[in-house]
């Protein structure tokens, strides 16, 4: 993980199963053009969790699905995870901000600070919370001027 990065602890993987909509990202190869971008968590028998992340390509105007997995790196109480989409390959999925309370947002890195992601059970935030998402990415070393912001119809 980027070396200024911490994942949260008290992390409860069952609050966070489910359905997240992606506000805001950097850009990366595998989502590039990619809009109405969500991810769905769920259990899998093995104790892991399932992972299927959509999205909408405008440019060849098609629904693109790709369907992965993740593990615990540590406790399941700290949100850290290693997460593959491409076989045996893994990179980390660190959430270093979350709504405890509600799990309404998450702030999640990559293995580098070339992948960020603003995670919300909604496809719009509060102006204060994305302000918070840009000043603890911009403090953890994550270039802000970058973002795209992803478009929900």
């Amino acid at each position: 993980m980027p070396k200024l990065v911490k994942p949260v602890s008290n992390f409860e993987l069952n609050n966070y199963l489910g359905k997240w909509y992606e506000v805001v990202r950097l850009d990366h190869s595998f989502e590039r053009g990619l809009n109405q971008v969500s991810a769905e968590y769920s259990l899998k028998g093995d104790g892991g969790v399932s992972v299927i992340n959509r999205g909408f390509s405008k440019a060849d105007n098609e629904w693109q699905e790709a369907e992965g997995k993740a593990y615990f790196i540590n406790e399941n109480t700290e949100g850290y995870l290693k997460v593959s989409f491409f076989g045996p390959f893994y990179g980390s999925y660190v959430i270093f901000e979350l709504d405890h309370d509600n799990y309404q947002y998450a702030f999640v890195s990559g293995p580098s600070s070339d992948y960020l992601w603003l995670l919300s059970r909604t496809p719009t935030v509060k102006s204060e919370v994305l302000a918070k998402f840009i000043d603890m990415s911009k403090e953890r070393g994550f270039n802000t001027e970058e973002l795209i912001y992803v478009q929900h119809n």
